[in-house]
């Protein structure tokens, strides 16, 4: 799929702080717990939301149900701090599941494994004075496990994205059980890494240590080139997680080329939207996805389905294939004619602009030349399909020396 919409959004946007990490750090504790109270979001729209995403071009929607602040966004049976007990007194979840099935969007949630709110998870943060002797994490683990299980089976969610699992309340052990029961509930579900130990790729059969975890995430930066590890970078559109007031946001060229360098390497993009207090997303970030959606119309056929490769990303190039054909990015036009290394065991057989005429393509030693447009077709990635004569997809990774784009 490669490129979906992760959204972090809860009472905490009426202070315009970091989600759960300001909790007892920059807003008291109290007086982080006693935000949903006022918590009103009336003109929250899950048409809107999910209309935005598929406008984006985005394939799926990863919503945080639950942050390490312990607020969850349904109406679960297990605690009264959710959405249902605000003013709002609505689903949030429900109605985001049933739009998305509407509009053909897979639906995924986030779930914070840590809880500072809940009184029986063992780990205290901030400024939490609360007696750990009156927790209790077998407690807890009956209460998480409840959770999830409305999660897969109310609220159908397809796929779980773990997070918290750092701290020392949570064990190894209480990983690959926790996994264990998730598959259990739907074994046709993805779960990621952090569900366990484990923060890299999920180890394989082989490895000197099993992580459960069916996918890597790699935070705020982009994964090197693995075609072998599924992995899926999740990024923020501005500056924090939940939204803030006037945060500075990443232009739409930075946020294309992040995509492209991400499906480069082989992995997903989940770009992080923060919806406003009042339900809404900022006109300038549904601007911005609009323009992502546009030039996904031109070149989405060089993201979706592809893998990563031959060529390992730089700041200049990034690549993907499918089949025979290349797909290679150009982040920063050329001076002149493309001299990219030659794919080992394979011939250029032609060469043209995705969406336009063919191109002239010649080998000249130990590398590739290719007469690219003087004038790029689109100035925040421009694409060209090399055309070879065997699959892409089985070349080893190509390294492009130091200044061998020219």
């Amino acid at each position: 799929m490669r490129f979906g919409m992760f959204i972090h959004w809860g009472p905490v946007t009426l202070r315009g702080t970091e989600i759960g990490w300001s909790r007892g750090v920059q807003v008291p504790a109290a007086e982080y717990d006693g935000l949903y109270h006022e918590f009103n979001p009336a003109l929250f729209d899950a048409g809107r939301w999910i209309g935005a995403a598929k406008r984006g071009g985005m394939q799926y929607v990863v919503i945080v149900s639950k942050h390490h602040d312990g607020f969850c966004l349904w109406d679960t049976k297990y605690t009264d701090y959710k959405i249902t007990a605000t003013p709002l007194g609505r689903d949030v979840l429900r109605e985001l599941s049933d739009e998305c099935g509407r509009q053909g969007m897979m639906f995924c949630t986030y779930y914070s494994i840590l809880d500072w709110h809940h009184p029986d998870y063992t780990t205290r943060h901030g400024a939490d004075d609360r007696p750990v002797i009156e927790s209790g994490m077998d407690r807890y683990r009956i209460y998480l496990k409840n959770q999830i299980r409305e999660l897969v089976n109310d609220y159908h969610s397809h796929l779980l994205w773990f997070d918290g699992q750092w701290e020392k309340s949570w064990t190894h052990r209480d990983g690959m059980d926790l996994y264990a029961y998730a598959r259990s509930l739907n074994d046709s579900l993805l779960i990621n890494n952090r569900v366990d130990k484990g923060r890299g790729n999920p180890a394989r059969a082989g490895d000197t240590v099993a992580f459960a975890g069916d996918f890597g995430t790699p935070e705020q930066e982009i994964g090197t080139l693995d075609n072998e590890h599924p992995w899926e970078s999740c990024i923020t559109i501005g500056t924090q997680w939940s939204w803030k007031p006037n945060d500075s946001l990443k232009t739409l060229k930075e946020c294309i080329q992040i995509l492209a360098k991400t499906a480069g390497g082989g992995g997903n993009l989940l770009l992080n939207i923060s919806p406003m207090p009042d339900g809404r997303f900022e006109q300038r970030q549904i601007d911005r996805l609009a323009g992502i959606g546009l030039w996904l119309g031109r070149y989405g056929e060089s993201i979706y389905g592809t893998r990563g490769g031959p060529y390992a990303t730089t700041s200049r190039v990034a690549s993907t294939c499918r089949g025979n054909l290349v797909y290679v990015h150009m982040l920063t036009p050329p001076a002149g004619p493309l001299r990219l290394p030659v794919i080992p065991g394979r011939t250029v057989r032609g060469a043209r602009v995705l969406g336009g005429g063919g191109l002239g393509v010649r080998t000249k030693g130990e590398n590739i030349v290719i007469d690219v447009p003087s004038a790029p077709a689109d100035l925040n990635d421009s694409v060209i399909v090399l055309e070879l004569d065997g699959s892409a997809e089985t070349v080893r990774p190509v390294v492009i020396p130091a200044g061998g784009v020219q």
